[in-house]
């Protein structure tokens, strides 16, 4: 998809108006993730309580004291990993349900093409997340993936404005899991978890992008909006609960 496609990364103030009925702001962050930066393995594995060992920058080299994670904290941090990368497994699948059967619409396949390719992006970070941080993934994984390609397969076949409200739906209520994310993460002070701070505002970003995207291609044109809407905004909080216990 061409870069043209993409729009500004900072949510649009009507993206933040759906988003705001489902959760309250967050505070934003001044450094943007890289598409493809690495995130440090210390704090989450399992072998080992602390972070690695950071040497000095003051002259006397002296050695600086490991930063650690409480046992609630790493709890906590975890389950956020594992609810993360199910939930972009299911907005795969969500994507690639749509683009088969739109995907040859010359308007609509091209900006399916475009937020899959960005949903692709997010679970190979988040799959490498897990594996570097040595995290239980969710259990329910062939379940998620059937779950999601039936909804984007069957919104999609219910025409183009339908599949928009999909994308509305499932976007507003993960932008705003994101967001409490980031106020969680938030309380914790350390390196680690800064940078899963970025990446997770980096990607919260992207879901409000594709929720812009949708509302501007009449995603409340959809037949029976609101039943529809809520329906599928019920079904994605009972998916994150369900995958942060399983």
């Amino acid at each position: 998809m061409s870069p043209t496609l993409r729009t500004a990364l900072r949510p649009s103030k009507a993206a933040l108006t759906l988003l705001s009925r489902h959760s309250t702001p967050t505070r934003a962050f001044s450094t943007a993730v890289s598409s493809r930066q690495a995130i440090p393995a210390s704090s989450l594995n399992n072998n080992s309580d602390t972070a690695t060992q950071s040497s000095s920058t003051s002259s006397d080299t002296s050695e600086v004291p490991p930063l650690r994670l409480s046992k609630e904290q790493r709890a906590l941090l975890e389950e956020m990993i594992r609810v993360d990368q199910a939930g972009e497994l299911g907005a795969n699948w969500i994507y690639r349900g749509q683009y088969a059967v739109l995907g040859s619409d010359k308007k609509v396949g091209p900006l399916l093409q475009h937020m899959w390719d960005q949903e692709k992006h997010h679970l190979r970070v988040f799959d490498g997340i897990v594996s570097q941080y040595r995290v239980r993934p969710t259990a329910l994984r062939p379940i998620w993936e059937l779950a999601g390609f039936a909804l984007g397969a069957g919104t999609a076949l219910m025409g183009k404005e339908a599949a928009m409200a999909c994308t509305e739906a499932v976007e507003t209520v993960i932008g705003g899991h994101y967001n409490d994310q980031l106020r969680e993460l938030l309380k914790i002070d350390h390196p680690d978890i800064a940078e899963l701070r970025k990446v997770v505002q980096q990607f919260r970003d992207d879901e409000l992008e594709h929720l812009e995207t949708a509302l501007e291609h009449d995603a409340q044109k959809a037949p029976q909006h609101e039943l529809l809407s809520n329906a599928i905004k019920q079904g994605c909080k009972a998916a994150i609960w369900i995958s942060s216990k399983v």
